[in-house]
């Protein structure tokens, strides 16, 4: 068994994360940082201040982007490009997306104190708006790099408060300008925690990521009649959070049964007039459908709206059914997937290949250079909660992992020290 002969320092990378948990700490030890909010520029202020230290080159695209570079013997070589997103979900974790910008960090800490010299350059990369928790839909900053999304639709996204993302964009100070943007990607990989049960079910240290499911949102609102609790008699009432409720349980129930491996998630929920004694007349949900085959997701897409209207016709209520995003599922690169599978067994960490069934920053990436993702287990399959968590035995497999292959694509230079 090879092994390298550079690892990154274990101890330096935890405290980072742990500096990074302060700012938006919630009370369980999540975190709240969405997209360009205070917290998010704060955090942004500190990243930037720390690649600034191992003297990477820093900038900031229109979209927010943010980019340290490592620059490589031949400048013109395409780039290697290592990271995630540094925004959370309301009630988000420590390591979402986070692990994998700060685990990129470290890598090019550890080659900056070892004075490594490579022929490509490395960049590191925070994306903005990966979430989607305040702006929608997510990947906002891939999918303008990517050009999967206009600028004019990026920059006139809205929050619940109706600021637009340019405005908030400014108002943190990290609008940057468009020359800024990276045009010549070699390949992009990405650390990032499973979010998922698999690898610590299977006692697996590493998930080499062959690729991303696909997903279809949809909002859904149902209209039925406000009346007085107390005065309307069970049969007369057109009451809309009972009508969705029953419509929302037969829908899960026909998605499990006619594929198990289809997942359906109700995410969202509200309910007018949201009062004790009134009677709903509307209510509003999300709807997340996901399937690794597009064909299958789009045909229980498309079934799920017509039953949808179907079943509301007959509860005597009106429906509508907006569909607010699409995603296909994505295939990574077989020669980076090959990369990975080999380099992990020469380090000697257990591995298997693993679909996403979240999205990533990666899916757009992979439109523009050989991309994939290496995954570290998640301890109870727990992800977007305050009680996620991987180990720190964990997490320096999977950044020795990234520091490995990255040497590798990279093409280290021999020097005479």
């Amino acid at each position: 068994m090879r092994r390298s002969n550079i690892s990154i320092n274990l101890e330096r990378l935890m405290r980072t994360i742990e500096i990074s948990g302060e700012i938006g700490e919630l009370s369980k030890g999540g975190i709240c940082r969405l997209a360009l909010t205070d917290e998010d520029k704060q955090m942004r202020d500190l990243f930037v201040e720390w690649m600034k230290m191992i003297d990477l080159e820093v900038r900031v695209d229109d979209f927010g982007n943010i980019y340290g570079r490592k620059e490589g013997e031949d400048s013109s070589a395409p780039a290697i490009l290592i990271g995630s997103h540094l925004d959370t979900q309301p009630e988000g974790g420590r390591y979402d997306g986070i692990l994998g910008v700060l685990t990129a960090l470290e890598v090019l800490t550890t080659f900056h104190e070892q004075n490594k010299v490579f022929n490509n350059p490395i960049e590191i990369v925070n994306f903005t708006n990966e979430e989607g928790a305040r702006f929608s839909p997510p990947l906002l900053g891939s999918g303008g790099l990517s050009e999967q999304f206009t600028k004019e639709f990026i920059y006139s996204r809205t929050d619940a408060n109706k600021n637009t993302f340019e405005e908030e964009l400014k108002r943190i100070g990290y609008q940057g300008c468009k020359k800024n943007r990276i045009n010549n990607i070699g390949s992009y990989l990405e650390l990032h925690i499973e979010q998922g049960p698999i690898l610590e079910r299977n006692g697996l240290d590493i998930g080499v990521v062959t690729g991303i499911q696909g997903m279809s949102w949809m909002e859904v609102k149902i209209t039925g009649k406000s009346d007085h609790a107390g005065s309307t008699p069970m049969n007369m009432r057109t009451d809309a959070l009972q009508i969705a409720t029953k419509l929302i349980q037969k829908i899960t129930d026909f998605v499990v049964e006619y594929d198990n491996k289809a997942l359906i998630t109700i995410g969202r929920f509200i309910a007018y007039p949201n009062s004790i004694n009134s009677i709903p007349s509307e209510v509003i949900f999300s709807m997340d459908i996901r399937h690794s085959n597009d064909t299958i997701k789009e045909y229980l897409t498309n079934i799920v709206m017509e039953k949808l209207n179907v079943m509301a016709c007959a509860e005597n209520a009106s429906i509508e059914i907006n569909k607010i995003w699409n995603a296909e599922s994505v295939d990574f690169s077989d020669c980076l997937i090959q990369t990975i599978s080999k380099n992990a067994k020469d380090l000697g960490y257990s591995n298997q290949k693993i679909v996403s069934g979240a999205g990533h920053d990666a899916k757009y990436m992979n439109k523009l250079g050989l991309t994939s993702m290496i995954f570290v287990p998640s301890q109870g399959g727990k992800s977007h909660c305050q009680e996620e968590f991987t180990s720190k035995n964990s997490i320096e497999k999977g950044a020795n992992l990234l520091l490995y292959t990255v040497c590798q694509l990279a093409k280290e230079v021999e020097t005479l020290n």
